[in-house]
């Protein structure tokens, strides 16, 4: 059988590394990135072999408000160090094929792109 995401190990750490270096707020299992790494090796095999195993499901998100400049708030899900984890594999993964079939005036969630950008594209 083969898997429709072949995950590696060092797709696993180089997205850990993604993570470590961006910080975050623990999510809903209260766990830090220090306290994630504080037994390291464990938990990123643990995320590959659920990945390459398909028996993956990702936890809850936390929910924190944040505000508005306009007032009032704004909920933000902060998923856990674990989950921030996953889904930069799969991001990595996937972002460069996706790339090629995203029409270039599509800005919205691309790397390096704004969704308050506007591209004008004279071949439309």
């Amino acid at each position: 059988m083969t898997k429709s995401l072949p995950v590696t190990k060092r797709m696993v750490f180089e997205s850990y590394l993604k993570v470590v270096s961006k910080d975050g707020g623990a999510g809903i299992d209260s766990e830090s990135i220090d306290m994630f790494n504080a037994n390291m090796s464990s938990n990123l095999y643990k995320i590959w072999n659920r990945m390459t195993s398909g028996s993956y499901f990702p936890p809850p998100v936390r929910t924190v408000f944040i505000p508005k400049k306009q007032g009032g708030v704004r909920p933000l899900g902060i998923p856990t160090v674990s989950d921030r984890i996953a889904q930069g594999v799969v991001k990595d993964y996937l972002e460069p094929s996706m790339e090629a079939v995203f029409h270039n005036s599509s800005c919205g969630y691309r790397q390096g792109r704004s969704q308050h950008e506007v591209w004008i594209d004279i071949n439309d």
